[in-house]
């Protein structure tokens, strides 16, 4: 009787009750400290330089957007990193592995771990924003910054599935080591770190077809290619503005149909998939 109500019980375990739950656990979780002192101090100092400093406003957005979004691998790769780490410490993995519905917990943790990625780039964008607004320094449109911040969560979405599987597989050191080097390649395809800001050229379009199959290259592309139609725009450049809005519309195409692919398989093949044992 005993084992038949405890199967009924976790036979209710839904992706709505998953959620609740890692809602509830993330209250008590570093990562959301983690995430709120990031983004504070990089939007917060990004902001009070480019509000006070020679470079052009609107370059000086884009620049930071690329930096942003270029981060944004290696903050999926440490998040992913530490949330399996507690899972681990917590009882081996069981919290995902060991319920009735495997689908459930990872997609809820997940969801949960893209919703932070997401409130801290909003949060570190606000900073920003504010801070030249603050200083009267011109912003591109509204409407570009906004599509620009989720476009980060849009391109990271896979590189957290990715690094959930290869953190709870092979640990810690495995996923922020290649968030690591998804920072990296998100950089070096942008040209370098603050490449458009120097040479005072939109450069989100770079190497468009190599960067539209790197999933590491997508949060900053996507960041940055709204802005740069956005300025190019109200700079009465049509055409490079359309370009810009169409190299947007390849790497989103790209994103979604390569993270629906991947979120598929890993939610499908999740009853099958081992944890790392207690002394591994």
């Amino acid at each position: 009787m005993v084992l038949e109500a405890r199967g009924r019980m976790m036979a209710r375990v839904t992706f709505a009750h998953a959620l609740s739950s890692e809602a509830a656990r993330l209250r008590r979780s570093p990562l959301v400290w983690l995430h709120a002192v990031l983004a504070t101090v990089l939007g917060g100092l990004a902001g009070a330089y480019f509000a006070f400093s020679a470079w052009d406003s609107l370059m000086g957005t884009d620049a930071f957007f690329q930096l942003l979004g270029a981060g944004a691998p290696l903050l999926a790769g440490i998040a992913c990193g530490l949330a399996a780490d507690a899972e681990q410490r917590a009882g081996e993995g069981a919290n995902l592995l060991g319920v009735s519905s495997r689908r459930a917990a990872l997609a809820a943790k997940l969801a949960a771990l893209l919703a932070l990625g997401l409130a801290a780039a909003a949060w570190a964008a606000a900073l920003f924003c504010a801070a030249l607004a603050l200083a009267g320094r011109a912003l591109p449109e509204f409407s570009a910054l906004a599509l620009a911040v989720l476009g980060i969560a849009l391109g990271s979405a896979c590189s957290y599935a990715i690094f959930l599987l290869v953190a709870l597989k092979w640990g810690r050191n495995a996923s922020i080591g290649l968030g690591a080097l998804g920072f990296i390649a998100a950089m070096a395809l942008l040209g370098g770190l603050a490449n458009g800001l120097v040479t005072g050229t939109l450069s989100g379009a770079l190497g468009i077809g190599l960067a539209a199959v790197v999933p590491f290259a997508w949060p900053s592309r996507l960041a940055t290619l709204p802005l740069e139609a956005s300025i190019a725009s109200a700079m009465g450049a049509a055409g490079q503005a359309q370009a810009l809005a169409s190299a947007w519309t390849t790497v989103a195409l790209a994103s979604v149909v390569v993270t629906a692919l991947v979120l598929v398989v890993t939610l499908a093949c999740a009853n099958r998939f081992e944890g790392r044992r207690g002394g591994e």
